[in-house]
């Protein structure tokens, strides 16, 4: 069997969730779950997580894949429906939605169903992604207030646009300019992500919206999720499947762009892009093997990538690699690959077999 694989530990997600509740102590928690729960496995993840209070998805899909694995907690679908005829079916599995745009309240007034929905509005306090201009809501209050479907009181949020960068002051902005513009509604409110929980403290609110720092990663700028008391949720291993001598000046890999710069030996580690390893990881990166880093060497191929071991070594065959996790942060590694942590957990493909850890595992995937 081929030893690439992910082992996700569910005892560290318990702790990261808890760690957030001690952060944001005054506020309940939604665990956003949204991507396959960042590539960590959506029922496992939410299953594990019996003290969260609600879940937070992207799509009906993630939603309804939640209400077939047994979760109970309320749902909040984070960009609301798509279409009008997904309304029906929100509505049997009791979804939360968020409302960002008028065409979804025009839908909702149409919507003829003896349930009542809980509606989330979006304000956009300055990330002009999704949400209600601030200068729309005296309008959308008016408009909201004759939808019949709708549970009242609704709840409010926004999203924050640069909270991973303590340095910049838009984000005290952002918050200013969404308490100011809803300080006449009594309602409740959520703006802090995973920045906002971790830096953010005015803007913790009524809900927090952990999604990166769950599974063990910081998002702030310069740092780990260790900075902050969190443990790494997915340690992404392999081994080293050959190892070879190289002579000063030979090359290795597709494209010849490391060349050795005296004899030297490299390990073959059965993990490439084929698996989710980002190929444009630069020569460089880190990669742990038996207590230490070694560098990246060449690029990154399909099933497989070589890391310089060097002249004395005591490595062997089928020894045990972390591309990143417990060992390795994520986040050392996505500063060498020009990317993000979000991107590494979200990227790693079907064909990596997974392995759950902890107590309330579903079993391997």
């Amino acid at each position: 069997m081929r030893p690439t694989k992910a082992i996700i530990d569910l005892d560290a997600l318990r702790h990261n969730f808890k760690t957030i509740q001690r952060i944001a102590s005054d506020s309940r928690v939604i665990a956003v779950v949204k991507a396959d729960a960042y590539g960590h496995g959506l029922a496992h993840i939410a299953t594990a997580l019996p003290d969260a209070e609600m879940f937070a998805v992207a799509t009906p899909l993630e939603a309804y894949t939640l209400r077939d694995a047994g979760i109970k907690q309320p749902i909040l679908l984070l960009e609301g429906f798509f279409e009008e005829k997904e309304l029906p079916k929100i509505v049997d599995n009791d979804l939360h939605l968020v409302v960002h745009h008028s065409p979804q309240i025009e839908a909702l007034q149409r919507l003829e169903t003896n349930k009542k929905l809980n509606i989330w509005l979006k304000i956009d306090s300055g990330m002009n992604r999704l949400g209600f201009k601030v200068e729309e809501l005296p309008q959308i209050e008016k408009d909201l207030a004759k939808v019949e479907c709708i549970n009242k009181p609704i709840r409010l949020m926004s999203h924050f646009a640069s909270a991973d960068d303590p340095k910049d002051c838009f984000t005290d902005q952002q918050l200013k300019t969404f308490l100011k513009s809803t300080k006449h509604l009594i309602l409740e409110r959520s703006m802090a992500n995973s920045a906002g929980i971790l830096e953010a403290h005015d803007a913790h609110f009524d809900w927090v919206r952990p999604g990166l720092v769950l599974y063990g990663c910081s998002p702030m700028v310069g740092t780990t999720g260790a900075d902050y008391g969190l443990q790494p949720v997915m340690n992404l291993e392999s081994q080293i499947m050959s190892i070879r001598h190289v002579k000063k000046g030979e090359s290795t890999g597709y494209g010849r762009h490391w060349f050795a710069e005296k004899d030297t030996m490299i390990g073959l580690v059965a993990i490439g892009y084929g698996d989710g390893y980002p190929r444009h990881a630069k020569n460089g990166t880190p990669v742990w093997v038996n207590g230490r880093t070694v560098p990246l060497v060449g690029r990154v191929s399909m099933d497989m990538l070589a890391v310089e071991l060097g002249a004395k070594h005591n490595d062997k065959i089928g020894d045990r690699v972390v591309l990143w996790g417990k060992e390795l942060p994520a986040e050392v590694v996505a500063a060498h690959a020009d990317t993000i942590p979000y991107t590494l957990s979200c990227g790693v493909t079907g064909r990596v077999h997974f392995e759950y850890r902890g107590q309330q595992s579903l079993g391997d995937q």
